[in-house]
């Protein structure tokens, strides 16, 4: 069946990896949080992309994580498996993972020196014949540039974009210039995404949603509806999330999430290295910034289920 690109317009969630004790994937944890954000209402999932920890993780993490994330999902859910690094491992990713049920993959930035665009297309389109399944490709870097992703746009495989590169007039140049074919999705989660979504994308990425979904949910809800006024309202309440991440060239991008997580219940790990760990000083800051977040978030979810919205 093909693939409808609609189905990118909304929240798309990164989700944390849950390690245990002893370094490895925690797999009842893992599984319990896929069911939470399910059931508050996330229906596009990115497992083991940057948030998730990519780069730390071995192809056999990789696939179990995706396959948690579809066995503790539902049909409906759009699941997009991180693939990068080497070409064969890059495919071997995407194989694997769309046994065990993704929906697709996602190509992470690259990692490699001595970049060109001619090399990224040899790259892509070598990846993309071997695996045949729907992809997203994530920009966070001048390549691949617009032009090429514009090539590629009308390539059967490639659905859609993650933007991360929060040039906002460059962004919406490229997405006119594509007149519709695919889409192009804010990749720089909520502290972007009302500049992203004014320009014309559909939907954004996050790693905030770990902590508080319906928040999120209800900030692209009202973006989408054109209702400004209240999703700036909305997204001001996770504002503290992700100014706390972005501090110090983005590096307490994970360490932030996974131990705001442990506040409200089970224990998600520390962060692999080379990520930050945090200092007292920063557990205490975030203990405080998150209490009113978690209260927000309680009373939304209470909402939501009150009407059937939420499990």
């Amino acid at each position: 069946m093909a693939f409808d690109p609609a189905d990118l317009r909304g929240v798309h969630l990164v989700p944390l990896t849950a390690f245990d004790a002893s370094n490895r994937i925690n797999e009842e944890v893992q599984a319990q949080h896929i069911r939470n954000m399910y059931d508050a209402g996330v229906r596009i999932f990115m497992p083991a992309a940057g948030t998730s920890e990519f780069q730390s993780l071995s192809l056999d993490e990789i696939v179990k994580v995706v396959e948690i994330t579809r066995e503790n999902s539902g049909p409906d859910a759009q699941i997009f498996a991180a693939v990068g690094f080497q070409v064969q491992h890059a495919i071997d990713i995407g194989r694997r993972a769309l046994e065990v049920g993704a929906t697709g993959i996602m190509f992470m930035p690259f990692a490699h020196p001595y970049l060109s665009n001619e090399g990224a297309r040899d790259y892509y389109l070598t990846v993309l014949e071997a695996t045949k399944c729907p992809a997203l490709i994530y920009k966070k870097a001048p390549i691949p540039s617009d032009a090429l992703l514009l090539e590629l746009a009308d390539n059967e495989y490639v659905v859609g974009v993650k933007h991360a590169t929060n040039e906002m007039h460059e962004f919406r140049k490229v997405i006119q210039a594509d007149g519709g074919r695919i889409e192009w999705i804010c990749g720089s989660a909520e502290r972007f995404a009302p500049y992203y979504m004014l320009a014309g994308s559909p939907g954004f990425t996050t790693g905030a949603g770990n902590l508080c979904p319906h928040l999120s949910l209800a900030c692209h809800a009202a973006f989408a509806a054109g209702q400004w006024e209240e999703g700036m309202r909305l997204q001001a309440m996770i504002l503290p999330i992700e100014d706390f991440r972005a501090r110090n060239g983005d590096s307490y991008n994970v360490s932030m999430l996974k131990y705001a997580m442990g506040l409200m219940g089970p224990d998600f790990g520390p962060a692999r290295p080379p990520q930050r760990q945090l200092t007292a000083q920063d557990r205490a800051e975030i203990d405080a910034l998150m209490k009113p977040i978690f209260a927000a978030e309680a009373e939304f979810r209470r909402e939501a289920q009150s009407v059937g919205l939420s499990g």
